[in-house]
């Protein structure tokens, strides 16, 4: 059923759309600049517990596949369009929407609505509430990872990848699959023993949710981890690794979620159009005084976008090179990191 509805941001500001769903929800409202590739973002543990508002003008336009999911369900707590669209089928976005109660706030001037949240910056937002509150769940991470092993087995396995599940997307562990990782999830506090036991080839240190401050606990593990084999950090994980070998995290004014972000590889010039979502980076001044190199920097804005380690297989990346959705030329981020574990050289392919 419709109704009137209204996200009310935490500054005072209100912007009102017809209202499907019955839910009250709060949670951080930022915004998605891709044209497609919605699915993909509903189910990606990163945005768990945020409101997302979407800046193409339809959204659904193409359905729901039962392929593109990023994980078992919904992670976000509500949605805001300028148009839902409305296909009529079983594989329509706003029926599934529905069926998993999420509140979806529609004919939105989202185009005022994301001018200014980029005026005045990413804040906690409501729909349906009177009342709000301006905190966050302390741990989003332990909502979103696994409680339980699970391996991804693959076809004449060349190696095993033990990732570190801080809310990880499906499409990195299919790029793995591909490479001929088996792959084995854990937990996001597993202890290092227990990773040690695994007998683990390389690291994957995923992407997740929230203020990577959750993890400060694990630090000198996972610094550890990462010293003792190779290791490849993606957004949360790199910047938790970041923060493990001396780098300060800083929040960003308004986050940086789309899929056409340019970033350069520093040591070739070389520039890639990557898909991103995160709202903190690492602090640039604070990497000089730490033990990693800058690799990667955005080229809009100058943020650091992936760090090395000059003398241990260490790579860190804050954009996604597993795509999906986005380009898809940041793959060869996976090569590199299986080169590593392989020991073995890696060439670009021009594209």
């Amino acid at each position: 059923m419709k109704t009137t509805g209204a996200l009310q941001l935490a500054d005072g500001q209100v912007y009102t759309g017809e209202l499907a769903g019955t839910a009250s929800v709060q949670g951080e409202v930022v915004f998605f600049t891709g044209m497609t590739g919605y699915q993909e973002v509903l189910t990606d543990p990163s945005y768990r517990g945020q409101i997302i508002v979407f800046t193409y003008p339809l959204i659904g336009q193409y359905g729901v596949s039962a392929t593109d999911s990023e994980s078992q369900q919904i992670q976000v707590a509500g949605v805001v369009v300028q148009t839902l669209a409305n296909n009529g089928t079983k594989s329509d976005l706003a029926d599934w929407l529905a069926a998993s109660d999420i509140p979806v706030l529609s004919q939105v001037d989202t185009r005022a609505l994301v001018h200014h949240l980029r005026t005045h910056g990413d804040q906690v937002g409501s729909i349906g509430l009177n009342e709000q509150s301006s905190s966050q769940p302390s741990n989003l991470i332990a909502m979103v990872s696994t409680k339980t092993h699970q391996v991804h087995e693959t076809d004449q396995a060349d190696g095993h990848v033990v990732c570190l599940d801080y809310g990880v997307k499906k499409s990195m562990i299919d790029a793995l699959n591909a490479r001929r990782m088996k792959v084995t999830v854990v937990p996001f506090d597993t202890p290092k023993s227990v990773i040690e036991e695994l007998k683990p080839d390389g690291l994957l240190f995923s992407n997740g949710p929230g203020d990577p401050v959750q993890l400060d606990h694990l630090t000198a593990d996972i610094k550890q981890l990462a010293l003792s084999y190779p290791t490849l950090g993606i957004c949360m994980g790199h910047q938790i690794i970041a923060k493990a070998f001396g780098c300060q995290i800083e929040k960003q004014h308004h986050g940086h979620r789309g899929a056409n972000h340019p970033v350069r590889e520093l040591a070739t010039g070389r520039v890639f159009m990557t898909s991103q979502n995160h709202g903190y980076v690492v602090q640039t001044r604070s990497v000089e005084a730490s033990e990693l190199v800058p690799a990667y920097q955005h080229i809009n804005d100058g943020s650091i976008e992936g760090l090395l380690h000059p003398a241990y297989p260490i790579l860190t990346v804050q954009f996604h090179p597993e795509a999906h959705p986005g380009p898809v030329e940041a793959m060869v981020i996976f090569d590199q990191f299986v080169a590593n574990i392989l020991k073995q050289e890696v060439a670009y392919a021009r594209s």
